[in-house]
C-alpha cells in the first residue's frame, strides 16, 4: 500500500480524495516543488522549501501548518513507501472555496506530498546527448514562481516529443530563455552562459549547483543572453534540472550543437554534480543565489 501525505494526514494513495472546488484545480492557484530522493535521501531539500516559501509568498499564499514539517514528512513517507532511488512531489493550493477569482475571505491551503519511484533517462542520453527543439516563449511574465499554471510548458513539452526530441527550448526575443522543465546552459569560446535570474526563468536548484561548479573548477562564467543566432556558433549546449541532472543537447531543431557530442565542460561538470549528490546534502548546497 503506497502512502500519501494529504492535509496533516498519512492516507493511502487510493483515498487521497480533493474537492472538486480546490483552487489548484480550477485556477491552477497553487505551487509544487520536486525533490531528488538519492539512496534515502533527499538532495537539496533546504534549497527546495526555501524556494517553496518565496513561490507562496510570491502567490500571497499563506503557510499552512500543515507544511510546517516538510522534511519529517517526506522522510517518514520514504520510509513507509520502501523508498531508495525517488522522487518526492510537493503542492500546496489555496485550499477549496466556492469558485470566484478574488482570493476567498477564509480558507484553509491544501497540503499534498507523495513519493514514487524514479524512472532515469537511460545512459545513452547522457553519453550522446539528446535532441531539443526551439518554440515562443508564450508564458505569463512570472515564470520565476514555480505555479501548477504549465499549461504552456505542457505544450511545448508535446511538442518537442511530436518532433522527436527530449526538451524544447523557449525562445523571447531571439534569446533562448530555458527549457520547458529545465534550465539553459551554453558554452561559447570556453566561457559558460547562462541566462539571468529574473521574472523570465526559474532559479533552478540544478542550475545554482552547476555554477558554483563551474566557478569552482575555474570555468569562465556568464550571466547572460544565449541568442537564437549564436547556436550555430556553439560548442557546446547543456540543460540542468532536478530530474535531468546535468543533460547534455547535441542538436536543435535537427542541427548540430559543436561536434554533435557531449562536450568536454558539460562532461565535467556532469560527472562533478554526481560525485556531489554521492556525498549528500550535508554542505547546504547550492549556496548561490534562488532568486
Amino acid at each position: 500500500m503506497t502512502l500519501v501525505y494529504l492535509n496533516g494526514a498519512y492516507v493511502p494513495y487510493e483515498e487521497a480524495l480533493i474537492p472538486v472546488e480546490d483552487r489548484g484545480f480550477l485556477f491552477g492557484d497553487g505551487i509544487y516543488e520536486v525533490v531528488r530522493i538519492y539512496g534515502g535521501r533527499p538532495f537539496a531539500l533546504e534549497a527546495h522549501l526555501r524556494r517553496m516559501r518565496r513561490s507562496a509568498a510570491a502567490l500571497r499564499l499563506p503557510w499552512p501548518e500543515a507544511a510546517a514539517d516538510l522534511p519529517g514528512v517526506i522522510h517518514r513517507l520514504l520510509a513507509e513507501n520502501g523508498l531508495q532511488e525517488a522522487m518526492a512531489y510537493l503542492q500546496i493550493t489555496r485550499g477549496v472555496a466556492p469558485r470566484a477569482h478574488a482570493f476567498p475571505r477564509s480558507v484553509s491551503p491544501t497540503v499534498l506530498v507523495l513519493t514514487r519511484t524514479v524512472s532515469p533517462l537511460p545512459a545513452e542520453a547522457y553519453e550522446h546527448g539528446v535532441d531539443a527543439i526551439t518554440t515562443p516563449d508564450i508564458r505569463w511574465h512570472r515564470a520565476d514562481i514555480k505555479t501548477t499554471n504549465l499549461a504552456a510548458n505542457v505544450l511545448a513539452k508535446q511538442e518537442a516529443v511530436e518532433r522527436g526530441a527530449h526538451e524544447a527550448l523557449f525562445v523571447r526575443d531571439g534569446v533562448v530563455i530555458e527549457g520547458s522543465s529545465t534550465n539553459v546552459f551554453a558554452v561559447r569560446e570556453g566561457t559558460l552562459i547562462t541566462f539571468p535570474l529574473s521574472h523570465l526563468i526559474l532559479a533552478g536548484i540544478t542550475r545554482a549547483f552547476v555554477l558554483e561548479l563551474a566557478r569552482e573548477a575555474g570555468y569562465p562564467v556568464c550571466e547572460g543572453p544565449i541568442f537564437l543566432s549564436d547556436l550555430p556558433r556553439l560548442q557546446e549546449l547543456f540543460v540542468t534540472g532536478t530530474l535531468s541532472e546535468v543533460l547534455p543537447i547535441v542538436r536543435v531543431d535537427g542541427r548540430e550543437i559543436g561536434d554533435g557530442r557531449p562536450g568536454p565542460i558539460t562532461r565535467a561538470l556532469m560527472q562533478k554534480y554526481r560525485e556531489r549528490h554521492e556525498q549528500g546534502d550535508s554542505q547546504g548546497y547550492p549556496k548561490g543565489d534562488l532568486g
